[in-house]
């Protein structure tokens, strides 16, 4: 079933379009991404479905709610981790889980979520002493003290080392495995092909692309390269005929072999039935980096081109 519903989502300020004919699905039980070039439209779009900001036009379901019809509901249904938040530096741990649960009707036993974000140990610290990661966690803990049945989480991993970052993972995936559907935004390529099981590619206020990780890779072309060197003659015409190889360049004794589809078992037989034995071989594959590059032309974190806002707005 849909839990979140956006459909042809539209926001302005001023002369800039911020957010320009937005649709999407996500589905109960997903985890689903949004990544995008810096003022692509990422965070005006989440706020709008938490109800935070009012879309000039289109629509929006928020598990079949209207999240400003139904803005109270919306935010007993719907946790929330916003990209920055602030907290009084002598709150406790306990002390804020008590507190944000006393606003819910229904809410989770934030005992059981410090166990699950590993904050018990944490209980009695105080905001200001908790490390970067630790802070993350009890975000995280206090978007889902309300017991929700969707949470957003707004570049959690922000600052994070990578440690840090790797252990902030684990927990959204357990969170997911207890049921409760993620919309995630995150700059990170590495984040949204581990952990999202679809993904929408903003760019310029507009989708580029919504597909699996592995569809968007597919969909920026499976370009594959294997590099290698061999100690004897072989000649270039072995690898070039190949159907799967592209091109082939040689560099004295260093091969660069670029192609698709079963590209290594092809070459690897190549060089077997000539009797040459590939030395140092690496495959280099695309990745969620190369695909947000061919969506966008522009490197994750890198941000909206100049004049953008201005054309979407012309």
């Amino acid at each position: 079933m849909t839990a979140l519903d956006v459909r042809h989502l539209h926001k302005r300020y001023g002369h800039h379009v911020a957010v320009d004919d937005v649709s999407f699905t996500v589905e109960e039980g997903e985890i689903f991404g949004i990544i995008g070039p810096n003022g692509a439209g990422k965070t005006t779009t989440v706020e709008s479905i938490a109800g935070l900001r009012t879309p000039d036009s289109g629509s929006i379901s928020v598990l079949g709610l209207d999240p400003v019809k139904d803005r109270a509901e919306v935010r007993e249904r719907l946790g929330v981790q916003l990209q920055e938040s602030g907290f009084p530096d002598a709150i406790k741990v306990a002390e804020a889980l008590d507190l944000y649960s006393s606003f819910y009707r229904d809410p989770a036993d934030w005992r059981e979520l410090m166990e699950l974000l590993d904050l018990t140990e944490k209980r009695n610290t105080r905001y200001k002493a908790l490390s970067g990661g630790q802070k993350q966690r009890l975000s995280i803990a206090l978007a889902l003290v309300g017991n929700p049945q969707a949470a957003i989480l707004d570049e959690l991993t922000t600052g994070l080392d990578p440690q840090a970052r790797r252990d902030t993972w684990s927990i959204v995936e357990r969170v997911r495995d207890t049921g409760v559907t993620i919309l995630l935004v995150t700059h990170f390529m590495d984040e949204a092909e581990r952990l999202c099981d679809r993904i929408a590619v903003i760019d310029a206020g507009r989708v580029a692309a919504v597909d699996t990780p592995a569809g968007l890779i597919a969909q920026a072309g499976a370009v594959q390269q294997i590099r290698f060197r061999v100690g004897q003659p072989l000649d270039r015409s072995v690898l070039a005929e190949l159907p799967e190889v592209t091109e082939v360049e040689v560099t004295e004794d260093r091969w660069l072999v670029t192609g698709r589809g079963q590209l290594l078992g092809t070459v690897a037989g190549a060089l077997a039935r000539a009797q040459v034995v590939a030395e140092d071989l690496r495959v280099d594959q695309r990745n969620l980096d190369d695909a947000f590059v061919a969506f966008t032309g522009r490197a994750p974190g890198a941000p909206e081109s100049p004049g953008a806002s201005e054309r979407k707005a012309g």
